[in-house]
């Protein structure tokens, strides 16, 4: 937010289409996203997944334009007071916890399947006679032997992390350092260091979904390492996948944030718009040490 209204009256806005809107585009958006990776375990050859998918991205892109295009307005049209201020930072608290959660299941399932459902199908545990199922098959991990090779053909190799990913892990710890320093310019009102810096944040963000893209590149051509290469590859790619997905939206958000500075939007005492896509940044940053550490390292 930019101004606020030094009174304490709670604004309430007129009715929106925004919301009914956002529920259509995410309902369109993963029914696309299931219906492509679905045809993808099924090998077909055509798949309307990604058509629907990418009009569902679209929708996405539309509602956000529109919607926060709204927010924007009536920030600067000082219609805001100190109890809105807190609302949105509840809001984007509560959301950020919701996407902690998200990730979690991911990190939940991984190690779930690493460190018991591996090791039952090679015998191990309480609940080993599940090494009936495949009696030849021996568990290590990255899984490079899956039980049922014709089904799910095991990658060749595995990404190393002391390449692309160390230098990607550099790049967003960088990119986290340089943000912060555009939101103390911000704070002190020194326009010049703020756009200097998130001008930095914003290449440091695209830089890394390059590098992850020629990484992708690398694993489906060189490796084998695809999405349908069994369970190691499955979740290798949701997580990272997710991941990147996240930190194109955050990058999105601080190039939006950038325009804004440009227009003189935002000072030195209100300027939540920009905080909240410095919070997204940050989460965004440190679910990439977890990713590194117990998918790339570990």
């Amino acid at each position: 937010m930019s101004h606020q209204s030094t009174h304490e009256q709670y604004y309430v806005p007129a009715q929106s289409k925004w919301p009914i809107i956002a529920t259509v585009a995410l309902l369109v958006t993963f029914f696309g996203l299931g219906t492509w990776f679905n045809d993808l375990k099924a090998e077909r050859a055509e798949s309307s997944g990604p058509l629907i998918f990418f009009v569902g991205a679209l929708l996405i892109a539309y509602m956000m334009f529109g919607w926060f295009g709204s927010v924007v307005k009536e920030s600067r049209a000082g219609l805001y007071s100190a109890q809105m201020d807190r609302s949105f930072r509840w809001g984007m608290s509560w959301f950020i916890f919701s996407e902690v959660m998200f990730f979690l299941a991911f990190f939940g399932a991984l190690f779930y399947i690493r460190y018991w459902v591996g090791p039952w199908l090679d015998g191990e545990g309480d609940k080993g006679v599940s090494a009936m199922l495949w009696p030849n098959f021996e568990y290590s991990w990255p899984l490079m032997n899956n039980p049922d090779p014709k089904l799910y053909p095991a990658p060749e190799g595995t990404i190393s992390p002391w390449g692309l990913p160390l230098v990607n892990t550099i790049l967003l710890v960088s990119s986290s350092f340089t943000l912060t320093w555009a939101h103390h310019a911000l704070r002190k009102g020194d326009r010049s260091k703020l756009k200097l810096g998130l001008g930095v944040t914003i290449l440091l963000g695209a830089a890394f979904l390059i590098l992850q893209a020629e990484e992708y590149v690398h694993a489906y051509n060189e490796l084998g390492l695809t999405l349908g290469s069994g369970i190691y590859g499955a979740t290798f790619f949701m997580l990272t996948g997710f991941h990147g997905a996240h930190v194109t939206m955050g990058t999105i958000i601080l190039t939006v944030m950038f325009i804004r500075i440009l227009r003189g939007h935002f000072d030195a005492e209100h300027h939540f718009g920009f905080e909240a896509g410095a919070w997204y940044w940050h989460f965004v940053d440190v679910v990439w040490i977890g990713l590194f550490v117990f998918v790339y390292v570990l």
